[in-house]
């Protein structure tokens, strides 16, 4: 099934929602109580959160979509991981995520080129990632990147904590 990639734009708020919370229950909704995914769902990935993200004039998305559908997205903006290293002016890779009847095509690999070329357009600016530290595919994807690890902090979802690495890529 062929796809198109194309930057998401404010209208795109209710689609890129319905994507992030596709894509997230998809891949961690067996790790958290229901009550804490749906209330961590509604506060970060719902219409309005979305909307407030493609507003902002140094955030960017992608979407990827398949006869119309989103299948997966890229979203990027003002870095909010917690380092010492950490700038005005870096940029944080927020989420990328695939359906997973659509993993395994080097989309991954298509969502993370478009937002490298943004990214490092017109000069380069730093990179940071948080990323499970279980979720040992990811790391070695932005490693591939130039991503190393430099730091870790817990991911909060409810009453869960997960032990997130923060990846970094250098100016």
């Amino acid at each position: 099934m062929p796809t198109t990639l194309r930057r998401a734009c404010v209208d795109d708020a209710a689609a890129l929602a319905d994507i992030a919370i596709a894509t997230y229950t998809e891949t961690f909704g067996d790790s958290y109580p229901p009550q804490d995914l749906q209330a961590f769902l509604h506060a970060h990935y719902s219409l309005e959160p979305q909307r407030a993200e493609l507003a902002d004039p140094h955030a960017a998305a992608w979407l990827l979509e398949a006869d119309g559908r989103a299948v997966g997205y890229l979203a990027a903006g003002p870095n909010s991981l917690p380092h010492a290293l950490a700038a005005a002016g870096d940029i944080e890779l927020k989420r990328l995520y695939v359906l997973a009847s659509h993993q395994n095509a080097g989309h991954g690999e298509r969502l993370m080129s478009a937002f490298l070329d943004w990214l490092d357009s017109p000069s380069r600016r730093a990179l940071w990632v948080g990323v499970w530290s279980e979720n040992h595919g990811a790391q070695r994807f932005y490693a591939r990147h130039g991503c190393y690890k430099v730091g870790e902090y817990d991911f909060i979802v409810g009453d869960s904590r997960d032990r997130e690495y923060i990846l970094h890529r250098p100016a």
